[in-house]
């Protein structure tokens, strides 16, 4: 195919669009070549699907700078020979420069069992062949460094937060006297050093889905479990340091607590028993069971301070805590219980007078019949102990009849 010479016209403006594209892929290049990704992967000791991969890609990249030089070259001999005398000469040789295969490449001989006699280890290609091999070139090696320094990026956050938490708490754990939780953040400092070291060698492990950055993702799966482990460690350091620096508030607070349930149980015992005077067993809530002595155990609190047995003492205080609020919730429940029995007889005696009053109004004051069970219910209610379920009856039976007076 014959190609047509440029004319002095329409060569300068040729040489200026062959410059243009020239400058723009330098300074493509020149930003992967700075950018971090780039750097770091190519000072790292790499290990796994990355060592694999960035040594694909800097051999890749090695042949993109070589192909780059060579068309860089024939571009500037393009534009030094439009600065000159533009006469036929002159013109053939631009428009063979970048039409032609002018981008003479050092490829090296093919393996000699397959190499042809007349092979010079040379690769001749056209400044066009030239630019689409190294656009398809820099864009599979940006996607590899794109790819690791997403990674990076989003990996090196989560592990500094909680490298952050565990340097924070791991010197207060260590004097907090937990054995359990001294290991817990041990392993998660190994875990966090085993991630980093992924990190820094092997990221690309932890890429998902295509090269492409916009189709894939970064796995911080583990870095995210990692972080809620460290969190629930650092919730039960922060838990234990506040309770050594509140200890003998807390002891405090348990002792005033234990007073309380003591005092509600008393409440409730002695409401029983004026009720017991006064009421049936039968209509009473059971009796309220007695608290037991905790003199021992609040004593042990002390101990536990004075030894600085922090987690001993964090689980002795949450139980005690659990057990006293339950006992005076339940003396209280008790204590409410009796008072409602002791209302539903006040609450009866009420109605009888009320209905004694309505069979007046109604001239029965003398009717020998209520007057009877009258008698009865008023017997009941104001007979101690008081049979409560027989006195309501009566009074139900009164009622029924001073209602029945009045139609």
């Amino acid at each position: 195919m014959t190609v047509q010479v440029l004319t002095k016209e329409r060569a300068p403006a040729v040489v200026q669009a062959a410059v243009a594209e020239h400058d723009a892929i330098q300074a493509n290049l020149l930003e992967l070549d700075g950018s971090f990704g780039k750097r770091l992967l190519e000072g790292a000791t790499l290990s796994g699907e990355t060592k694999r991969r960035w040594e694909a890609t800097a051999a890749s990249l090695a042949n993109l700078w070589e192909i780059y030089s060579a068309y860089s070259a024939v571009v500037d001999q393009a534009a030094e020979a439009v600065r000159g005398r533009l006469g036929p000469a002159e013109l053939t040789r631009i428009t063979n420069l970048l039409t032609g295969p002018s981008v003479q490449l050092a490829a090296g001989p093919a393996p000699l069992a397959g190499r042809d006699l007349a092979d010079s280890g040379r690769e001749d290609l056209t400044v066009v062949a030239a630019v689409t091999r190294m656009r398809r070139a820099f864009g599979q090696i940006t996607e590899v460094v794109s790819a690791a320094e997403q990674v990076w990026n989003e990996m090196t956050g989560k592990l500094d937060a909680v490298a952050a938490e565990l340097g924070r708490v791991a010197p207060l754990a260590a004097s907090l006297g937990d054995e359990a939780l001294t290991g817990n953040l041990a392993a998660a400092e190994s875990e966090l050093a085993r991630l980093r070291d992924t990190l820094s060698s092997d990221p690309l492990s932890l890429w998902q889905g295509r090269p492409d950055p916009s189709a894939g993702t970064v796995d911080t799966s583990s870095a995210d479990r990692l972080r809620e482990r460290v969190a629930a460690a650092v919730t039960r350091v922060d838990e234990l340091v506040r309770l050594r620096d509140d200890a003998r508030q807390r002891i405090a607070d348990v002792t005033t607590a234990a007073a309380t349930a003591r005092a509600a149980y008393e409440d409730a015992a002695a409401a029983w028993q004026r009720a017991a005077d006064k009421i049936a067993a039968e209509a009473l809530p059971a009796q309220p069971l007695g608290l037991a002595d905790l003199t021992a155990r609040l004593a042990d609190l002390d101990t536990l301070l004075a030894a600085g047995r922090w987690p001993r003492l964090a689980s002795e205080l949450d139980q005690i805590e659990r057990e006293l609020a339950a006992a005076t919730a339940t003396s209280r429940d008790a204590e409410r219980a009796v008072v409602a029995v002791m209302g539903r007889r006040d609450e009866l005696r009420g109605m009888l007078g009320a209905y004694q009053a309505k069979a007046a109004r109604l001239g029965a004051a003398e009717d020998p019949g209520l007057t009877e069970r009258y008698d009865r219910a008023h017997g009941l209610l104001w007979t101690a102990p008081c049979d409560l379920t027989a006195a309501a009856d009566a009074v139900a039976g009164y009622q029924q009849a001073v209602l029945a007076l009045g139609g």
